[in-house]
């Protein structure tokens, strides 16, 4: 099991997501850190737990209200050895990232429709889909959720609603698409609170999980990560970013 921290980011500063509610999103208040300045929180991360990956959503951007491109520009230069999974919405407000190595789009089905989905081609799988679920269901273009030939290997399984919520992950859905789609690598986020939660994941073959909240309310924390990793004996399931260990639960 492999632990990917969540950024939100919003006019500049790091927000904490809860439910989906854009609007709503505050500035960061974490255990963790007592900034919301994007390099403080990474920061954090890197001191705390030593993440090898960071995901970081440019909530501007998603939401077509400006960008952060710039900021994001920074962050990659000054963090050379993360590699940084991007949500910047789409079309892409950075295109001159694809340049930089420690950089990977991700692609989000709320940021498509169905009559511009084939777009997706020009990428050539170098990116993650994120299929995203609000309250109501499927988000964004309904086609990408069945077009499996437009899939690349790596899945996020992005549940809105349960973001900050305390209620746990979609066990069930992740488990279909676990079971329906076993070519694919399954990533979950969204609602995930503790140790408890990651054994459920790992028990239906999740391997890798999406996490804020609990990083920074302390629920998860390296010593939890240590003793799920002594408590998993499953055989090691290779993942996206195989190689950059540091921070890893392997299962």
């Amino acid at each position: 099991m492999q632990i990917i921290p969540v950024i939100d980011l919003k006019n500049g500063v790091v927000v904490h997501a809860k439910l989906g509610n854009r609007d709503d999103y505050a500035p960061l208040k974490s255990e963790l850190c007592k900034s919301s300045d994007i390099f403080d929180v990474i920061d954090a991360f890197l001191i705390r737990f030593h993440f090898p990956i960071i995901y970081i959503a440019d909530l501007n951007a998603i939401t077509r209200q400006s960008n952060n491109a710039a900021l994001l520009g920074g962050v990659l230069t000054a963090f050379p050895h993360v590699w940084f999974w991007i949500d910047s919405g789409y079309p892409l407000c950075n295109d001159e990232f694809q340049q930089r190595t420690n950089y990977c789009p991700i692609l989000g089905s709320e940021s498509f429709q169905d009559e511009n989905i084939s777009e997706i081609k020009a990428f050539e799988n170098n990116f993650i889909l994120s299929l995203d679920y609000s309250v109501t269901g499927e988000l964004g273009a309904k086609a990408l959720f069945s077009k499996q030939e437009l899939w690349p290997e790596n899945i996020i399984i992005m549940s809105l609603p349960r973001v900050g919520s305390n209620q746990g992950p979609d066990l069930n859905r992740l488990s279909t698409y676990r079971k329906d789609y076993p070519q694919q690598k399954i990533i979950a986020a969204g609602g995930i609170r503790d140790s408890d939660d990651l054994m459920n994941l790992a028990q239906i073959g999740i391997h890798q999980a999406l996490i804020a909240t609990a990083l920074h309310n302390g629920k998860i924390n390296p010593n939890d990560i240590a003793a799920l990793w002594g408590s998993l004996k499953i055989q090691k399931t290779p993942s996206l970013g195989e190689g950059r260990d540091e921070g890893d639960i392997n299962s």
